[in-house]
């Protein structure tokens, strides 16, 4: 037999498990020992009997020493009596009780009797109030305490649509002062009608305190800290007339009526802590009680770890890191802080979000450990305070923290092993240097190695230091360690990093060569001396086979330097080097000594024993002192001119010329350049330099045919002025050079050289002269002329010689021959010689030099024109 139930309500299921039970029972029919099953209906819960309802009445013809079970745990059977109180069931519903038989001699039986509880919606209070801030008012309150309580199963209903029912709850606030009325219902079971009960319920207003706050205040700021605070002012709603209450005992408030305070007063007697003041309100009716706020002025203590110091223990190696612990001390500073619990807040540098823990100052120092696992790898960490507060504050101060932090570090282990080892030629009897690089992870700092040598030289566990900087490093083995010539192994075994204290072993080895020195017994060098400032040349010899070398040297005496080097090739044993000039600065005896020379090729290098000499550095002119020049061309002034001027002074063209200057070497404007030249020991000054400023001015300039007058005109300079180009200022001497000034009303002389000059009057210069030699037979006319019939050589400065007057002018290629009576020529004339003074300066007769009175014979010669000559005589008068 298939059996389907559906159910969807607890009833249903109880009705399930009865017809189960019937069924089971059913089939057990031909065992009855346990007596019959059986059921009843209970509708009246008040019914005194409902409280004693005796089971084993309902099962017929039972074995007695049976055993009861209440199966669905009603809580009203007595199992040992079997008797039922129905009203100790708080829920209406269908409930079975089994009565179970199994004496061992013959009887193993069950009967279930099945009882209805029907609904009970119990008796309500007439009275019934609730306080307006009642939110969960229980409306079970409203029924009557002195009748059986209803049963809990029923369902509460809201008569005048309050919105304010959860449940058997009412929030008094939202449904409102006054009275409302709420139904309860039992549902209907069986037989059993449904069974409600209403509870009106009154709501009255509460009292209000208002709300209450907390003003919370950092005793860092005390002096605004307020000196008449209304307490009714941080309240907030109240109702009036209310009383305040102390509880911290500041004695602030004179009354219970009184609400001001002092709370600088506060601070200053009492210091930081906490300050309770109680409002109380009393209710207008007896169902509300009393209500109180609270205004809690709390003032903290700043924190303040200006000094403190972090300390992170400790550093580890990177073989540490899964075992490590970490411990970090927080060491107060100026501030003493107080002993007991707080938040810490810090950072890792590689942890993203901020860590906070709880921690205990105690005797001035906060210890709290630091989890391994934010430590995972190599790296430096920073750890950093960012906030302290003591456990329980309220967050009224913000602790100054300034900067408190340490670094953590994890070392890596140094490593070598697959590193290049570099050691450079060595030479017997020096340090080997030995060049730790490439595949290292060596950081900067300082490290030891252990390592031992083997072959020609040998030595176990030896210990080296050195500093590795961008990767690198370099350790020395002493050169008494390898005092053989030969190959030798180096093998590093150990390394440390004496920073971190991290130490790895090794293996890595490098072979290496110890090299016999060169012999420079047979020695030889020269060096001449040399002036202040310049570079000396030393030449060296003796150096035998060698092709290259490098010289260390020292320079001694006026002039310092060490370790000096010159790296120079060798030719047959000879070389040279050069000592910069840089080095050659201070006159007087300079030494030179070289410390030793280097094999450029073998790599190897002697000490020196024959390698110094002496050498004087001559000093130096100083540089000369000249100046700037202004000149006129027309002065023809040469280098000789210039300051400084004599034999120890060189003039050059530019600054860097190498041709010397004439001393007469005709100056031009630009640039000169001097240097003093000692004879003696060659040196040389540096050169000056003078700016030569030579002025010119333009000659002037003759017109076309400007030198031809006719001395009929009478022309004086002014007229040779005319016929010249000037600028205006020309003015005639009688010399180019040295002349007279001539004046220009001058009238000029035929056949005379007259020179013209420009002058400027703002540089005072002259030109170069204008040469100009007058002509005054220039004249295009043929007038007749004065011939004179005598003259008287008497000496009296009257009529003293014989001349025609102008005829230079109109015929100025004229001779004029003068014969006395016996046609003896006496005198010729012409323009240059135009006079006649009455000797025989021109006979060819052996007369008398004085020529008589008497009457002589002229011929004149025109050669112009075709001029026939014109015959005539002149008397002689003494």
């Amino acid at each position: 037999m298939t059996l389907k139930i559906l159910f969807s309500t607890k009833a249903n299921f109880l009705h399930y498990i009865i017809l189960l039970l019937l069924f089971f029972s059913a089939i057990n029919s031909n065992a009855q020992c346990a007596g019959s099953d059986n059921s009843i209906t209970v509708c009246n819960i008040t019914d005194p009997n409902s409280r004693s309802i005796n089971l084993f009445s309902l099962l017929g013809t039972y074995t007695t020493g049976g055993i009861w079970k209440d199966n669905f745990f009603s809580g009203g059977l007595n199992v040992s009596t079997g008797i039922l109180n129905a009203q100790m069931i708080n829920k209406s519903g269908v409930y079975t009780y089994t009565y179970t038989v199994d004496n061992g001699i013959g009887c193993k039986d069950s009967a279930t009797i099945t009882v209805i509880i029907g609904g009970y919606s119990g008796i309500s209070s007439p009275n019934v109030s609730a306080c307006s801030d009642d939110l969960k008012f229980n409306l079970f309150q409203g029924f009557n305490g002195n009748f059986l309580s209803p049963q809990s199963n029923g369902t509460w209903s809201d008569n005048d649509g309050t919105r304010a029912l959860t449940d058997n709850f009412l929030n008094a606030t939202k449904a409102g002062l006054g009275t409302h009325s709420f139904t309860y219902t039992i549902p209907a079971i069986g037989t059993c009608p449904t069974q409600s009960s209403t509870v009106n319920v009154t709501v009255f207003r509460a009292p209000d305190p208002g709300i209450g706050n907390v003003v919370l205040l950092c005793d860092s700021d005390y002096l605004t800290f307020n000196t008449n605070l209304n307490l009714n002012d941080i309240l907030i709603g109240e109702d009036a007339n209310g009383k305040w209450m102390e509880v911290s005992g500041t004695s602030e408030l004179s009354s219970s009526f009184d609400s001001t305070i002092d709370v600088r007063h506060i601070y200053t007697t009492l210091g930081n802590g906490a300050y309770k003041f109680i409002y109380s309100v009393l209710p207008s009716n007896p169902i509300c009680e009393i209500k109180t706020a609270a205004v809690t002025i709390i003032i903290e203590k700043q924190l303040d770890l200006t000094g403190a110091r972090l300390v992170v223990n400790s550093d580890i190696c990177e073989n540490e890191v899964a075992t490590a612990t970490y411990n970090a001390v927080l060491n107060q500073g100026i501030q003493k802080m107080t002993n007991g619990s707080y938040f810490v807040t810090y950072t890792i540098s590689e942890v993203v979000e901020p860590i906070t823990i709880i921690a205990n100052f105690d005797n001035g120092a906060l210890i709290f450990s630091i989890n391994r696992l934010y430590f995972p790898q190599i790296g430096s960490y920073t750890i950093r305070i960012l906030d302290l507060a003591r456990v329980g504050s309220l967050g009224a101060c913000k602790s100054i923290i300034g900067s408190i932090s340490d670094i953590l570090n994890v070392f890596p282990l140094p490593k070598i092993n697959n590193a290049t080892l570099t050691i450079g030629p060595i030479c017997k009897g020096n340090d080997a240097t030995v060049k730790i690089s490439g595949d290292t992870n060596l950081t900067e700092g300082n490290y030891s190695i252990v390592y031992n040598l083997l072959d020609s030289n040998i030595a176990v566990a030896q210990q080296a230091f050195f500093k590795v900087a961008t990767g690198t490093g370099a350790f020395v083995i002493p050169a008494n360690l390898i005092p053989v010539v030969g190959n030798i192994t180096i093998s590093i075994t150990n390394i440390t990093n004496l920073s971190t204290g991290c130490t790895n072993v090794a293996n890595i080895t490098k072979e290496f060569g110890v090299k016999p020195l060169p012999d420079f017994a047979n020695l030889k060098l020269d060096i001449k001396d040399v002036c202040q400032n310049q570079s000396a040349v030393v030449s060296l010899s003796g150096l035998g086979i060698l092709t290259n070398i490098t010289i260390n040297y020292n320079l001694t005496g006026v002039n310092n330097a060490t370790n000096q080097t010159a790296i120079v090739p060798v030719n047959a044993g000879n070389t040279s080097f050069i000592i910069p000039a840089g080095s050659l600065k201070n006159p007087g005896n300079t030494s030179l000594i070289i410390n030793d020379i280097i094999d450029n090729v073998g790599g190897c290098g002697s000490k020196i024993m024959n390698g110094t000499k002496s050498l004087m550095i001559n000093t130096v002119p100083n540089t000369p002192l000249t100046k700037d020049e202004i000149f006129c061309k027309n002065d023809k002034k040469t280098v000789a001119d210039l300051t400084p001027s004599g034999t120890k002074y060189q003039w050059f063209i530019s600054a860097t010329s190498t041709t010397t200057l004439n001393t007469g070497t005709l100056l031009v404007s630009g640039n000169y350049y001097v240097k003093e030249v000692n004879s003696a020991t060659g040196c040389e000054s540096g050169r000056t330099s003078a700016v030569v400023l030579v002025n010119e001015v333009t000659a002037p300039a003759l017109n076309q045919e400007g030198d031809k007058f006719c001395g009929l005109d009478n022309p004086t300079l002014q007229s040779l002025t005319n016929n010249t180009v000037t600028n205006g200022n020309l003015v005639w001497f009688d010399a180019a050079i040295n002349g007279k000034k001539l004046n220009s009303a001058q009238l000029l002389v035929d056949g005379t050289t007259y020179y013209g000059f420009e002058f400027s009057s703002s540089t005072n210069c002259y030109s170069d002269p204008l040469a100009v030699t007058v002509s005054l037979a220039n004249c295009n006319v043929t007038p007749d002329f004065f011939i004179p019939d005598g003259f008287s050589p008497n000496g009296d400065a009257v009529n003293d010689t014989f001349r025609i007057p102008d005829i230079e002018f109109i015929y100025p290629d004229y001779s004029l021959e003068i014969y006395n009576r016996y046609g003896s020529l006496m005198f010729t004339a012409n323009k240059n010689k135009a006079e006649w003074d009455g000797k025989n300066s021109d006979s060819n007769m052996n007369l008398d030099g004085i020529a008589p009175n008497g009457i002589y014979f002229y011929i004149i010669n025109f050669n112009k024109g075709n001029r026939f000559p014109k015959q005539g005589r002149l008397y002689l008068n003494r």
